[in-house]
Parts: structure tokens; C-alpha cells; sequence
């Protein structure tokens, strides 16, 4: 029971670290670079892809048997659209001010390679659950790397989270300055880098 259970639970548990799409796959960088200035449309950003990917996931799982596959990715790509206008109404209606911040890149969650992986590679051979667990595991993977860069950008290149001043201002008096090079679009790249390094040193020292 325990051995069925661990199996069951891996697609949700293994992208949160030990595969995760950004730091092992490398896929979804674009958009680590573009909407982790600050934590919250970052976090925003990860839960809208994590639902799209793990419901586009479900309903291809669900029809796989009945798509074509000569026409599977085009059956993929209206899934997928349809999900993110979706969820790009729902945060018109009830977080505005984030879709502003978001602008046109919860639209281009549609060409995120993370979520066609996800549906070439494991939606189009698996059960509907196992399919979704995966979609769902995949995004919050997706999303702990945009957390972490966000929290790194926001706190040290604005000096507060979800927009809360965090530096006292006795620091100031002192000398210290926010870095504002840490907001600028290359040093998420290099965060992102970071992590990855981190990762596989440590997978290298687990290997031994």
C-alpha cells in the first residue's frame, strides 16, 4: 500500500524539486526574467499557470483517445487558450491591479513549453488524476522558482515584499541603498542560474 501510494503521489512531488521544469528541465525561463520584480504578481503568475497546466493536463488526459494525432497539438493549443482567457477574465474581475502589473504575459501562458511538455509527454499517455497531479506538481514547481527569485528581487532591489517596507529606515540612515540592478531582467537570469547551480551540486552530493 505504501509503495502504490508513493507511486500515486509521484507526478505531483517529483517537479517540486528533484524535476522541476525551470532548474532541471530549464523551460519557462522567459517569464522569471519578466514578472518577478515583485513577489505578488510572481506568486499570481505561478497559480494561473499551475491552473492551466494542471486542468489542460485533465481534459487532454480525459479525450486523448479520441484526438487525432495529426491534429493533437492544435487540440492542445485550443485547450490551453481557452483555459487562459479564463483565467486572464478572472483576474480582470477580481485582481485588476495584478493583470495590469501581468499585462500581456498571462496571455502568452499559451506558448509556456512547460505546459505542451507536460501534454506531449505525459497527459497524451496517462489517466485523467495522474495526468492532473502532474499538470498541478509541475506548476507549483514552476511557481517555487518565481516565488524565490520575486522575494530575492523585491527584497533587496525595493526593500519590501508585496509592497510592505521591510529595511528599517535606520539601515538608510547608514548608508544602505536598494540595489536597483537586482530589478533589472538580467539578474533574474542569473538568480535563476544560481538556483540551478545549488541544485545540482546538491543532487551531485546526494549521487555520492
Amino acid at each position: 500500500m505504501n509503495n502504490f501510494s508513493s507511486k500515486q503521489w509521484k507526478p505531483l512531488l517529483n517537479p517540486l524539486l528533484k524535476e522541476n521544469p525551470v532548474t532541471v528541465q530549464v523551460l519557462g525561463i522567459c517569464s522569471a526574467l519578466a514578472v518577478t520584480v515583485k513577489l505578488e504578481p510572481a506568486l499570481v503568475m505561478a497559480l494561473s499557470v499551475t491552473a492551466v497546466t494542471g486542468f489542460s493536463n485533465l481534459i487532454i488526459a480525459t479525450i486523448r483517445n479520441w484526438i487525432p494525432n495529426n491534429i493533437r497539438i492544435i487540440v492542445q493549443l485550443i485547450v490551453i487558450a481557452a483555459l487562459v482567457i479564463i483565467v486572464d477574465q478572472i483576474l480582470k474581475a477580481f485582481a485588476y491591479e495584478v493583470s495590469k502589473q501581468l499585462s500581456v504575459y498571462v496571455g502568452l501562458i499559451i506558448t509556456n513549453c512547460i505546459i505542451m511538455g507536460r501534454l506531449e509527454a505525459f497527459a497524451m499517455a496517462n489517466k485523467p488524476i495522474p495526468a492532473f497531479l502532474d499538470g498541478i506538481g509541475n506548476g507549483c514547481g514552476y511557481g517555487i522558482i518565481l516565488a524565490t527569485v520575486a522575494f530575492v528581487r523585491e527584497l533587496f532591489g525595493s526593500g519590501s515584499l508585496f509592497g510592505w517596507k521591510l529595511i528599517p529606515d535606520g539601515f538608510y540612515a547608514f548608508g544602505y541603498h536598494n540595489n536597483s540592478l537586482i530589478i533589472l531582467p538580467p539578474m533574474a537570469l542569473i538568480i535563476v542560474g544560481v538556483i540551478i547551480w545549488v541544485q545540482k551540486a546538491h543532487t551531485k552530493e546526494v549521487k555520492k
